[in-house]
């Protein structure tokens, strides 16, 4: 049984043949103007929700943990994203203010990793988020925090059918 799940498992497609090529030589400073273009390009190839992201956190214990959220902003301060304070996610996020990021877009053999301390974002910013939430009902949400991931290190990799991946690394100080 285990041997053929194994077989199974490596029998399946990695990528598509076709994948975008990319020159890191030609990669922006802003490594927010290359996620903007990348998403973009995302878009344009049907991407099911592309702006949504594996969230990865660590627990009092040690224990890592990881759940899927929507990208709010990109800005300044961040990249943002809410959840509730209380939740398992929120209560990690206050013991410990770091977390990393991962954006997968399959069709395009493309993943982007930013990793970084976290902050929480003003509570208008927090209220106006949840407000503008697809269901909001004017009911107020005192729990709905809205964050900002300050990277430090943000991470392109392209996929390659012949199995030489590219990989395009900003390293960011941390801000004072």
């Amino acid at each position: 049984m285990s041997e053929s799940f194994r077989s199974m498992l490596r029998s399946l497609p990695d990528f598509p043949a076709a994948l975008p090529v990319f020159d890191p030589a030609s990669a922006p400073l802003d490594p927010a103007e290359l996620f903007r273009s990348w998403l973009d390009e995302a878009l344009t190839a049907g991407v099911p929700q592309p702006h949504s992201f594996s969230l990865a956190t660590v627990g009092a214990e040690g224990m890592p943990s990881s759940r899927m959220l929507i990208l709010k902003n990109l800005d300044a301060e961040g990249w943002h994203f809410a959840t509730s304070r209380l939740s398992r996610k929120g209560r990690e996020l206050t013991e410990h203010p770091l977390a990393a990021m991962n954006f997968f877009w399959s069709a395009l053999g493309r993943q982007v990793r930013v990793v970084g301390p976290v902050t929480e974002l003003s509570t208008d910013a927090s209220a106006a988020d949840w407000a503008e939430r697809p269901e909001a009902d004017g009911s107020e949400n005192p729990t709905w925090q809205l964050y900002a991931l300050r990277p430090v290190e943000v991470e392109f990799w392209q996929a390659d059918p012949g199995r030489r991946h590219v990989r395009h690394r900003y390293l960011i100080p941390a801000a004072d």
